[in-house]
């Protein structure tokens, strides 16, 4: 993992010391991502609801996670509603619903295409903070400004076969270096847990992304899924999917390297 600096949250002085066996850096980068990381479960949650859709999926009907809606999409003056919204810059760095795909189920507040401020994402995870006496919370509130969110924005695909559904989530922030030290502490993070292997690799960008699934034998049920994180530039990426067995993870994997294509050519991956 990178170093990080203390350039997004210094350690107080009087800060608790690190537990046993942690060590200074490993501690710098949790009060760097932390913040971060609570941001995302706050206002988006990809990993979280992709957990509950796969938690509280009906085992006794393995063939389809989700219905199809009961009303086609209108006309929207936004654009093609049922490839995704483009009318702002966050909207148009999200990856038009690709064709074999349509709309997703909402997640959450933002629905299966929406979008918060950075001044509203950063007012929801100030927020969350109320619990904390005054000068800790003070102290995580600046720890919040410092990470400089400027926009969230979120997209849900389904397959037309109704057994794999997409989440990809674009954090976009100003300080680079938070963005590089996020996903150095998520991969590393999923890394360290034993329960997921690295897999499959994403074409094209080995560099700045990486999937994880449930290591074989891990889980014995008809729902698998797969969380993945990347980087570019100032732009934070994450991708969770769940579907019914057998779990297409190379359909994941393409839909985020067109992802990170459109991102780098917008309008050439549509």
């Amino acid at each position: 993992m990178n170093d990080v600096t203390a350039q997004v949250s210094a350690p107080d002085e009087n800060t608790d010391a690190p537990a046993p066996g942690t060590s200074g850096r490993a501690r710098r980068v949790i009060l760097v991502a932390l913040p971060v990381v609570l941001v995302l479960a706050a206002v988006g949650g990809a990993a979280a609801y992709t957990k509950n859709a796969v938690d509280g999926a009906d085992r006794s009907a393995a063939t389809s996670l989700w219905k199809e809606p009961a009303h086609e999409p209108g006309k929207d003056p936004a654009g093609d509603v049922a490839r995704g919204r483009a009318s702002t810059e966050l909207s148009k760095l999200l990856l038009p619903v690709p064709s074999g795909y349509r709309l997703g189920p909402d997640e959450g507040e933002l629905g299966n295409d929406g979008e918060r401020s950075g001044k509203s994402a950063t007012a929801a995870m100030k927020q969350s903070a109320q619990g904390l006496a005054g000068k800790e919370r003070r102290a995580y509130e600046k720890r919040i400004d410092k990470l400089r969110i400027e926009g969230i924005s979120v997209r849900t695909y389904t397959d037309d076969d109704n057994t794999l559904m997409i989440s990809t989530e674009i954090t976009r922030m100003k300080d680079k270096k938070a963005v590089r030290n996020l996903y150095a502490f998520s991969t590393d993070l999923w890394q360290s847990i034993g329960i997921f292997r690295q897999e499959p690799k994403v074409e094209g960008h080995t560099k700045n992304a990486r999937c994880y699934v449930l290591r074989k034998g891990s889980k014995d049920d008809d729902i698998a899924s797969m969380n993945c994180f990347a980087y570019d530039g100032e732009l934070s990426i994450s991708v969770s999917a769940a579907g019914t067995k057998p779990f297409d993870r190379s359909a994941v994997a393409e839909l985020l390297k067109d992802q990170l294509n459109h991102i780098a050519s917008p309008g050439e991956y549509i």
